[in-house]
């Protein structure tokens, strides 16, 4: 006998969680299940464990994807304001961290807390761990005609009219991040774009990195970009560029500087940062030479970390003297190198360190009002979805939009 139910919702992480809830909250009968055991692992760990749950700011302007304007229906419908509405109605205390990003004052479990309370609220019915080993489209078994899904899991044959797929991608597999969502998409005949880790430290060849390698754990403010120094000017136009705090590690760059240009970088393609950004390099060092018979090094130091100018230096004989002995082209090329330090990633740490998955289901397939696939009735929300956004609670913010626009048309379909 099988378990009947309005929607079955496929993924209990932050976008499932959250439209089930308000699914439930609209009347239908709701099953939600995930084969882990925890619910919402991604936002027990975000934000240093207090989730950076949204942006303030956010905007459409802050995703990529193959047609960055699909998520601006589901967001322009559920925006910051109704989110931060939700934390004031459950007495959840927040604050704003840095450009927009809210932040839980306690914990990322009030997140978890609020979001399994709204599932109550609706009466959703929750398995775990239930994994699904097969969902099927077909004429119900009972003869009346009317077509559904049959969903084979751990726990028997569940039947219902319309099925959610909100797994996620392919990030911190250690959490239980599989690609059960792209599956179940190419069964069902949906095109993917092809997933990638983002938000993602980058890595460098071992040998070339030694110099840098000492660095680690320094960190310091930085533009940073994917355009090459020649680069067109249309091309440099169109250039996305951060301006955030980049991290030295034994392997490579890290930081949100990192993290933020990792979602638009390409294999084999450089980077650009501007390690001092705001300060005249080639201005202020010709004028040291004037006035100082201090070490190039040293001087280097007053505006750049001491550290980082340390490791310049030494890379380059010419530039271990005096700076009243260096040559004025000496100088502006060490200034013009500082301020487009341009090298070439290795690759990347992997879905192990990754944040998110850019990619995914391709969005000509899935309609932007309603999530709803062109295979009737199956849905894809949040992260499975190709829809990516920056660093900064911006993901999150499209876990909630994407699964309220859901739940809205899961009523609407309900009740045609």
């Amino acid at each position: 006998m099988a378990h009947k139910f309005d929607v079955v919702v496929v993924g209990a992480g932050a976008a499932g969680l959250f439209c089930a809830a308000q699914a439930g909250q609209r009347g239908l009968k709701v099953l939600l299940l995930d084969h882990s055991e925890k619910v919402a692992e991604k936002i027990r760990i975000s934000g240093g464990g207090r989730c950076n749950f949204t942006n303030r700011d956010a905007t459409p302007a802050q995703f990529l994807g193959e047609n960055p304007h699909f998520c601006r229906s589901a967001l322009s419908r559920y925006t910051p304001q109704d989110f931060i509405e939700l934390l004031q109605r459950h007495s959840i205390p927040f604050h704003e961290k840095h450009k927009g990003q809210l932040f839980c004052d306690r914990s990322a479990e009030d997140i978890i807390n609020m979001l399994l309370a709204e599932c109550d609220a609706g009466q959703v019915t929750r398995w775990q761990p239930c994994g699904v080993k097969s969902i099927k489209y077909g004429s119900n078994p009972d003869g009346t005609g009317v077509s559904s899904y049959q969903i084979e899991s751990d726990r028997g044959l569940i039947e219902a009219p319309q099925v959610v797929i909100a797994t996620g991608g392919l990030s911190i597999p250690k959490i239980g991040a599989t690609d059960f969502g792209y599956r179940i998409a190419k069964q069902f005949g949906l095109r993917l774009v092809e997933p990638r880790a983002a938000l993602v430290p980058l890595t460098f060849d071992g040998e070339a990195w030694v110099p840098y390698a000492q660095l680690s754990g320094l960190a310091l403010p930085v533009l940073i970009e994917t355009s090459p120094a020649d680069a067109t000017p249309k091309q440099r136009k169109k250039a996305v560029v951060f301006s955030e705090d980049l991290l030295f590690t034994h392997r490579g760059l890290s930081g949100p500087a990192v993290l933020q240009i990792s979602s638009f970088w390409r294999e084999g393609q450089p980077i650009r940062i501007d390690l001092a950004p705001g300060v005249d390099l080639p201005g202020l060092l010709l004028r040291a030479k004037a006035s100082s018979k201090k070490l190039i090094a040293n001087e280097l130091a007053t505006l750049v970390p001491s550290r980082l100018a340390d490791a310049w230096v030494s890379q380059d004989p010419a530039l271990q003297r005096p700076i009243s002995e260096a040559t004025d082209k000496a100088l502006q090329a060490l200034a013009q190198r500082l301020a487009g330090w341009e090298l070439t990633p290795n690759g990347s740490e992997g879905y192990k360190k990754a944040e998110v998955t850019t990619g995914g289901v391709d969005t000509r397939d899935l309609s932007s009002q309603t999530l709803e696939s062109k295979q009737p009735g199956l849905y894809f929300i949040g992260e499975v979805v190709d829809v990516t956004g920056w660093l900064g609670g911006y993901n999150f913010q499209w876990a909630w939009a994407s699964a309220h626009a859901c739940a809205e048309a899961l009523a609407a379909r309900a009740a045609a």
